[in-house]
């Protein structure tokens, strides 16, 4: 598919009715392999095994309700009492990272009141941590560790 800015790793691809599919452990079932979710089981497993995320504290495709609406975060990271506390939203690498990008993941925010927001399409990756208390957000210029989160 893509050369992405992420450490490589063995996917596990295979074919169904006409689709290829790639295994989601998260998930723990076979997804679509779309660009945006080759960038997207990239980066889990790099935060996974290069960064020190627990995987069971990890999910794809959290569902969100905004009044009648229905959202979904591509990845919610939480706490071990279940707490959100990083949303991660992917684009394909052909979809370059605008506000309409920091827009979409600050809706999700909205609600969740995380610690944490980042955006990749596997070529750039931005991260800012969230000041509640100052009501304003910095970027920092690494995906940081688990441990220091």
């Amino acid at each position: 598919m893509y050369r992405l800015n992420l450490p490589p790793f063995q996917l596990k691809v295979t074919e169904a009715k006409g689709r290829r599919m790639v295994w989601d452990m998260l998930r723990r079932k076979y997804v679509a392999l779309t660009p945006e979710e080759w960038v997207r089981q990239h980066f889990v497993h790099y935060l996974v095994e290069e960064k020190g995320f627990p995987a069971p504290l990890l999910m794809n495709e959290t569902e969100l309700k905004m009044g009648e609406k229905k959202l979904r975060c591509d990845t919610v990271l939480y706490d071990k009492t279940l707490k959100p506390r990083m949303i991660i939203e992917y684009k394909a690498p052909t979809i370059a990272l605008t506000q309409h990008v920091f827009d979409q993941i600050s809706v999700y925010n909205l609600l969740l009141k995380v610690d944490y927001l980042i955006v990749s399409n596997g070529l750039q990756h931005v991260c800012c941590k969230m000041d509640y208390s100052q009501q304003r957000y910095a970027f920092i210029d690494h995906i940081p560790s688990y441990d220091e989160l």
